[in-house]
Order: structure tokens, then C-alpha cells, then sequence
């Protein structure tokens, strides 16, 4: 394939794999590498302080008789200097480098400040999901052997009762709150020490903490992918891999005529025990920006948002898909004024950017006019939007590009990968869809999938995504085995399938092992399929499903209940929300609508539904049907719907 724009070669083909490729901006530098002088995470929060020392650092809302008031902050100064007291009580308590410590909750300044914590003393944090049910918290407890954790108040008791598990290894726990006299008496029985967070703050006294010498290579954090099958696996990640990436991040923003600053404000409500919200959080600490934490509720989230006014918005695609759900079933109610001047000032806007004018030049009159009023209900001050953890769909994308009047970032990577491995370039529109050039500090290639049909060496090359480069993580704790599995010679196997486009971006196309044959001998790509029918108004989420034995495929839906309710009282179709999902007309309408969504798409034949089952209630991690990152754990959802499943194929027979 000829040389791509956004491309440099950097390695020719082998074997059964396409040429290497990096990033056009690493052309002459070579791969980007960390900051100079920053050898650990710690390095990077203490120039911050020593910069910024006035600077708001973390901040949340204070709720007073249930009403949530504007954000309070502590300052970089402020919040270092509760870190050298906890790190002096940790120290205290026995807690040596190089062992690792739990913090298990949702995101809240006192999450920042034990991760801070174990920065300052070279002690592995080992986040927990604050979604992860008893199960997984007792495993990772037990096989990270954390001897000391960090917990959410409301959590405390979820931690408790592993303890007849995990007390062999756990030693402390500190609230990030207050401590009841039930929970010490219990923590006692386990020989536990258990401290409120006040409490265990004063327990370093005021001697000096020493603070032991970090390095490059030192594992800073083990982060447990949920996985969609087995037992999670514990990522190690090293000071380097999030400092590279770190840099990365800056190249990229850069790259596109933007910089991060102190000025920036980011709302933090992903999981800090992901590695993308992780990653991000340390970006914004290196600049001395400000973050605002949610209040933990999804309801209250545009609230917060408009409180906080983030210039930084980082989602994963169910999120953004609620907002632009709700945003054109809004525009769908507005009068006929309204909906013409939108639609008039959305093709407008959207026929110059695709003719490659940049989106703040591409219709000032109806930004103004039209686009600002969405602008305004995300704060207003939003510059970057950026999407990772699945894939974005099209139509989604292409709609927050015009309308939001910031940059939307479609990004990709993995735990493994340290987060950011790919982003879009947000003013070329040719890469909407995508999830544009390897960032600059890795190279990447493709691996044909000869069982999958796909040819890394054709002229279109397509196959599985491999990277390279001082991102990739230590390997899994003590699973040397399924290291190896993933690493070889160097290169990482993401189990994702690529497609290279012309201009040098990457689409991701397909999962490995998410492929099934029909008993016809067809193969399916099912995630291909979720993406393309999962983008209709009518469906929050859906599971397509199929198997050897069987010639067509069915789905499990969870409808749009705004959407739904609509069709119903149009249609005259009466009863609660589970009655009207149970009702025939009702799985009819879905049927027809996907099966327009598949004709639109020029879908084969086999790749249409024949049959749906409809779900109320949303896929949750209760049930176990996804992970907290909300992929769909097909193995789990095979068994919890296997009699809905049967049914459908025996009537549909």
C-alpha cells in the first residue's frame, strides 16, 4: 500500500504481517520518549505543586438539605500537603515500597489523594471497580496481596465481607470518610485495624516522612481488566508507560493547533480505575488544570456538568449516545420553525466541514444561531470532546462534530497499551469513523487472520492490530503464562481487527474472537452488526446472537424507553413498559426497523434478525452482563438469556 499521509514506514513486511508504521510527526525525532528530569509519577505532582501552587486542584459540591452547591476546591498546595500526611501515616503503619495498596470507591478528591500517597512512598496502587461485585474485590485483594486499602465509605461493608478471604493479606483499611462502631468491631474480629480518614491522617504525627528514590521502570500501578470472560487479569504499568503517554497526549492536542493548560477544567466521572479517566487525570495534573468531580449519580450528570463547566469532556460511547439521543428526540419535538433552521444549519455546517473547512469556520452564522444552545448544555466552555473505549458510532460522531462546536476525538488503546495508542485528527473529516494515526511514541502493524479472511498484505490490509513501543505494559501480575500468550517478539496483540484507510487512519472493524459461523457456513462479525443497528433511536443496547447450529441470527434489545413509550401511545398499544415489550406488534416494529437499518446498509441476506427479544432493563454489571466498562460479556449473557434464546428459535422455526 502506497505511503499514507498521516504515515511513515518504519519497517517492512514479514512473514504473515503488513509493513511497521509510526506516526508522520516521528519521522525525524523517533518515537516520543518521557519528559526529561521526571522519573515518576511523583516527580510530575511535585513540579505541578511547586508551579501552581495556588492553583485549584480538586474540587466537589458540596451538598447541603439535599441541594448541591457550587464546587469547593483545595488548591495543588493544599492537597500536597495532605498527601505527605497520609504517606507518613502509611509509612507508619508498615507499609514498605514496592507492595501494593487497594483504593476501592468512586472518584473523589480523597481517591486522587491516596493514589498521590502511594506515588510519594513507590507503593503499587491496585485500583478496585467501585462497580465490582464481592467477588472480584475479595480476588484481587487476595492476589495482588494488598495489605492496605483505601475505601468509599458506602463500600466499607462490600470489603468487609471478604474478609474471611482476604484478612490473610489485608492488615488496614481507611475510610475515605467516617468509620461506624459496627464496622470496627467486625474489622477487630478479622484483626483489622480500620481508621476514619481524619483518624488515620494524625496517626503519621509531624516527623519528615523519607521518601524513597523511584524509577522509570517501577511498577506504579497494577490496574485488573474486568474481562469479558475468566478471572480478571492485573495489568502492570510503570512509571514510563504512563509518563510516555502522558507526552503523547500533549503531541496529539498540539498536533491540532490546541495545548492543554492551567486554565483547562476536567469533570471526572469515568472510572479512575480505568486507565483512560487515569491516564487524563494525570495529564491535567502535570498542567496544573482543575478537577471537578461528579456527584456519582448518571441523573445528576448534566447538572454537574453545567455546574462545573469542563472545557475537557472524556465519555465512552454510551454516554455519548444518551446525549445524542436525547438531543434529537429534542429537536424531533421542536416546532416545524425549529427543526427546519436546525436541520438547514446541521447540513450547511456539515457539507463545509466535509469539503475540509475547519469546524469553527465552517458556519459562524448558525453556531451562533443554532449550535450554541447545545454548546450551552454542556457548560458551554467544552473545546475537546473525546470518545475511547469502544468504538463511536458514525452517525454519532459525525453529529457531535457539527453540533457541539468543539473538536470530537474518536481514540483508541487498551489497559495494556497505557490508554491512548490511536486518535482521530479532529478537523480532518475523512477520519470520522475512525480512530485515525498511531499517537507518536508507537509503531504498529498488521497480522492477517486467515481464518477470518483478512490479509494484512492486500490492498486494502486488514488484520489484527499490533503494537510496539515503551507504552506496552510489564505484563500480567503472576500470569506469566497469558503474558506470553499476547507478547511476541515485542509486539502486543490487541485481539482487535484493523483496517488501514487511505489517508493512514485505522478503523477498527472486528474482535478476533467475537466471530461465529451460521450453520449455512457463513461467518458473522458480530460487533460489526451491533454498531450498525445499535444506532437507532429505538435501541439503547443490543446483542446480536448466533450459532453453528442455526441459520439466522436473533437479538436481545434493551429499547429506548422515551422512544418506546412514543411508538406505543402512536400505535395504541397500552400496559406498563415490560407488557408493551412483551407485545408481538411491538417486536414487529423492531424487526422491521432493523430490518431497514440492514437494507440502508446493504447488509447480506444472513446479517438481518429474524427474531428479538426484548429486555426493559438495561444490561447491568448486577447480572454480570457487562463489564464496568460496559463491553457485553457474551458468555454470561448466553447463559442469563439461554431460555429467551431457545424460545425465539423454536418459534421462529
Amino acid at each position: 500500500m502506497e505511503t499514507m499521509k498521516f504515515l511513515v514506514e518504519s519497517g517492512g513486511a514479514e512473514g504473515n504481517a503488513g509493513p511497521t508504521y509510526r506516526n508522520v510527526l516521528a519521522k525525524d525525532t523517533g518515537l516520543l520518549q518521557s519528559p526529561p528530569g521526571i522519573d515518576c509519577l511523583w516527580d510530575l505532582f511535585c513540579a505541578s505543586v511547586e508551579k501552581y501552587p495556588s492553583n485549584p486542584m480538586l474540587g466537589r459540591r458540596p451538598v447541603v438539605d439535599g441541594k448541591a452547591g457550587d464546587y469547593a476546591w483545595m488548591t495543588y498546595r493544599e492537597v500536597c500537603d495532605v498527601v505527605i500526611k497520609l504517606a507518613a501515616s502509611m509509612s507508619k503503619s508498615g507499609v514498605k515500597q514496592g507492595e501494593r495498596a487497594g483504593i476501592y470507591g468512586a472518584n473523589c478528591p480523597e481517591w486522587i489523594i491516596s493514589m498521590e500517597a502511594c506515588n510519594a512512598l513507590g507503593v503499587c496502587c491496585v485500583p478496585l471497580y467501585d462497580t465490582l461485585g464481592a467477588n472480584a474485590v475479595e480476588f484481587i485483594t487476595c492476589h495482588a496481596e494488598l495489605l492496605i486499602a483505601f475505601v468509599e465509605e458506602k463500600k466499607i461493608g462490600e470489603l468487609l465481607k471478604t474478609c474471611h478471604a482476604t484478612s490473610k493479606y489485608l492488615k488496614t483499611i481507611i475510610s475515605f470518610g467516617g468509620v461506624t462502631n459496627d464496622q470496627k468491631e467486625e474489622a477487630k474480629n478479622h484483626g483489622l485495624s480500620i481508621f476514619s480518614w481524619e483518624e488515620f491522617l494524625i496517626t503519621g504525627g509531624d516527623e519528615p516522612v523519607d521518601l524513597p528514590e523511584k524509577k522509570k521502570s517501577d511498577i506504579c500501578t497494577i490496574m485488573y481488566t474486568s474481562g469479558t470472560t475468566g478471572d480478571p487479569k492485573g495489568v502492570m504499568i510503570s512509571n514510563e508507560n504512563l509518563l510516555v503517554n502522558l507526552a503523547g497526549a500533549d503531541s496529539v492536542v498540539q498536533s491540532i493547533g490546541e495545548a492543554f493548560d492551567q486554565d483547562d477544567v476536567y469533570l471526572s466521572y469515568l472510572p479512575l480505575a480505568h486507565v483512560f479517566d487515569r491516564m487524563f487525570e494525570e495529564v491535567f495534573i502535570s498542567h496544573g488544570s482543575r478537577i471537578g468531580f461528579w456527584r456519582g449519580d448518571v441523573k445528576l450528570l448534566v447538572d454537574d456538568i453545567a455546574a462545573l463547566r469542563p472545557t475537557v469532556f472524556c465519555a465512552v460511547p454510551r454516554v455519548l449516545d444518551r446525549i445524542y439521543s436525547g438531543l434529537t428526540t429534542k429537536i424531533s419535538a421542536g416546532g416545524i420553525l425549529k427543526k427546519t433552521l436546525f436541520n438547514l444549519g446541521y447540513k450547511m455546517k456539515l457539507d463545509s466541514m466535509k469539503k475540509g473547512i475547519k469546524h469553527e469556520k465552517a458556519s459562524p452564522f448558525f453556531d451562533k444561531l443554532v449550535f450554541s444552545k447545545v454548546k450551552e448544555r454542556l457548560g458551554g466552555k467544552i473545546r475537546i470532546i473525546v470518545s475511547g473505549g469502544a468504538p463511536l458510532a458514525m452517525a454519532v460522531e459525525e453529529f457531535l462534530r457539527v453540533v457541539t462546536c468543539a473538536h470530537v476525538v474518536q481514540g483508541y488503546g487498551l489497559t495494556e497499551t497505557c490508554a491512548g495508542s490511536f486518535a482521530a485528527i479532529p478537523n480532518e473529516f475523512s477520519m470520522a469513523g475512525t480512530v485515525g494515526p498511531p499517537v507518536p511514541h508507537i509503531d504498529v502493524r498488521l497480522e492477517s487472520v486467515s481464518e477470518m479472511g483478512y490479509d494484512a498484505l492486500a490492498s486494502i490490509p486488514r488484520g489484527e492490530v499490533c503494537v510496539k513501543g515503551s507504552v506496552l505494559f510489564s505484563g500480567y501480575y503472576k500470569r506469566e503464562d497469558l503474558t506470553q500468550e499476547v507478547l511476541t517478539d515485542g509486539w502486543f496483540h490487541t485481539g482487535d481487527v484493523g483496517e488501514w484507510q487511505p489517508n493512514g487512519a485505522l478503523k477498527i472493524i472486528d474482535r478476533k474472537k467475537n466471530i461465529f459461523k451460521l450453520s449455512q457456513g457463513e461467518y458473522v462479525a458480530v460487533e460489526n452488526l451491533e454498531n450498525i443497528y445499535g444506532v437507532l433511536p429505538e435501541i439503547d443496547s443490543i446483542w446480536v446472537y448466533g450459532n453453528s447450529f442455526e441459520s439466522f441470527l436473533i437479538a436481545v434489545i434493551n429499547p429506548n424507553q422515551q422512544a418506546l413509550e412514543n411508538w406505543a401511545g402512536q400505535n395504541g398499544i397500552t400496559g406498563n413498559l415490560e407488557e408493551v415489550c412483551e407485545n408481538t406488534k411491538t417486536k414487529e416494529h423492531f424487526i422491521a426497523e432493523l430490518a431497514k437499518a440492514a437494507k440502508e446498509k446493504k447488509l447480506k441476506g444472513f446479517e438481518f434478525i429474524r427474531a428479538v427479544h426484548l429486555d426493559a432493563v438495561p444490561f447491568d454489571m448486577e447480572r454480570e452482563l457487562i463489564t464496568p466498562t460496559y463491553k457485553k460479556k457474551r458468555p454470561q449473557m448466553l447463559k442469563y438469556y439461554q431460555g429467551a434464546i431457545d424460545a425465539l428459535y423454536k418459534s421462529s422455526k
